[in-house]
């Protein structure tokens, strides 16, 4: 099993409430979202393992057990071409459970005409796989949701 610890603080919407089809019908992967707090902060690592995919607005952790956790930072923020981000890690790397990966401002994102929700995603996992998903608050480093 593969506990997914919620990457930045804010409240779990579950990806139903992710306003991106891909994310909210689960075709990436089933998992949960975070409707982040809106102010500056660090996104981190939910699983410790190595950096597969590093972008400003997104990224891929594989840990030992070869299983992906995809956190992305808001919806459509591809388009911001990095502006907004700085990255904390380098792709690669290896990190621990809750090291921080990027930095990045919600609020920023939103004033930008942009959803800072951030879906957690399991991925090549089946949908029954994901269990004990978080609903509301969650604080950085708390149980998003376990993998079985």
């Amino acid at each position: 099993m593969t506990t997914v610890l919620a990457p930045v603080e804010g409240a779990a919407v579950g990806l139903a409430a992710v306003p991106d089809p891909v994310f909210s019908a689960g075709m990436v992967g089933p998992g949960t979202a975070i409707d982040p707090l809106r102010g500056p902060g660090k996104a981190v690592a939910p699983i410790p393992g190595k950096i597969m995919k590093l972008h400003p607005h997104a990224y891929v952790i594989v840990g030992d057990d070869g299983r992906g956790v995809l956190v992305h930072l808001g919806i459509d923020t591809v388009q911001l071409k990095g502006e907004g981000f700085q990255l904390l890690a380098a792709e690669g790397d290896r990190v621990s459970a809750g090291q921080p990966v990027v930095a990045w401002d919600p609020a920023a994102i939103e004033a930008g005409g942009r959803s800072p929700v951030c879906p957690v995603v399991a991925l090549d996992a089946a949908a029954e796989s994901v269990t004990g998903v978080a609903e509301g608050e969650v604080h950085v480093g708390d149980e998003l949701f376990r993998w079985e």
